[in-house]
């Protein structure tokens, strides 16, 4: 027998949306270790318990945040725009931030978010593996970890200094390299 959705599920996962939404701003512009929970549940408009009763704890909410962005990141590879100009547009969004905040965490041995943002850049290696073909000789594997890497790298290079990068003419110096 199938189960309706209730009001409450409704609000359930409405909350737990608000939860996920208001960290993934929250560690993008502040980081992992400078957000607490208030922070989350003040811009997210709900209680601070309803935190670890969604997620556990705050690593719990981590997850989720990098689950979400998971999906979106690697659905936007898999499906709609895995070309050149999707990748751009990528670093473009607003939400992207949130990979170059992290990241500067990641890279600490005793980070809590290390293993989660070594998942997150495997599954980009897999999506780029899957949309672009490597260069003949080139392994893919190697040239997934550039790709992936010069995207990073550009990505950071312009969230520092937007005024120093044309994020145009990268994408036309990109295609000009790029086979295909």
């Amino acid at each position: 027998m199938v189960r309706m959705a209730t009001r409450r599920d409704d609000r359930t996962q409405e909350s737990r949306r608000l939860l996920i939404d208001a960290a993934t701003r929250l560690f993008a512009e502040h980081g992992y270790r400078r957000t607490s929970f208030v922070d989350i549940a003040e811009l997210a408009g709900i209680s601070r318990g309803s935190i670890p009763w969604h997620f556990g704890n705050k690593l719990g909410l981590l997850e989720a945040v990098v689950d979400a962005q998971l999906d979106a990141v690697v659905g936007g590879f898999g499906g709609m725009d895995a070309s050149l100009d999707g990748v751009m547009a990528f670093v473009r969004r607003p939400g992207a931030r949130l990979f170059i905040t992290l990241l500067a965490e990641a890279v600490e041995d005793d980070s809590p978010i290390r293993l989660h943002y070594a998942r997150l850049h495997a599954a980009l290696r897999e999506a780029v593996r899957r949309a672009v073909p490597p260069l003949p000789g080139i392994p893919g594997e190697a040239y997934a970890a550039l790709l992936v890497g010069a995207v990073i790298g550009l990505h950071a290079q312009w969230r520092v200094a937007p005024e120093a990068v044309d994020l145009d003419e990268v994408r036309e110096t990109i295609r000009a390299l790029l086979p295909g």
